[in-house]
């Protein structure tokens, strides 16, 4: 088991700004840390094993409170990327700044739909 990405992923759902979503749209903002089944199926239950998530008839709702702050939380770089969600070519890349790590590329949409802010 990859402790980092499970760490990345437990706390990319800590910061969720969503009241609640279901586990598909979860596994979305999941799947920008990793794509094996078995590491999001073990990041999701160390979710609400450490109290992150509360899971129920497939909803999750993040408990966590916590959240990004563009100003502070998340940086741009200018660069060639592709985003982590969608794969588009982006010029301008935002970073998530995590305890775990810094997670990203994303772009302009990708960040606020992965966050929870659209």
């Amino acid at each position: 088991m990859d402790e980092d990405t499970v760490a990345l992923g437990v706390e990319l759902l800590s910061k969720l700004e969503h009241p609640e979503l279901s586990v598909a749209e979860a596994v979305d903002r999941i799947e920008t840390v990793t794509t094996n089944p078995a590491l999001t199926r073990t990041i999701l239950d160390e979710a609400e094993k450490r109290g992150v998530i509360e899971r129920e008839n497939g909803i999750i709702r993040p408990q966590g409170g916590g959240y990004l702050r563009f100003e502070s939380d998340v940086v741009t770089k200018e660069g060639d990327f592709s985003c982590r969600r969608c794969g588009t070519g982006i010029s301008t890349g935002y970073f998530m700044k995590l305890d775990a790590g810094e997670h990203g590329p994303f772009g302009s949409s990708c960040i606020r739909k992965v966050t929870g802010r659209e």
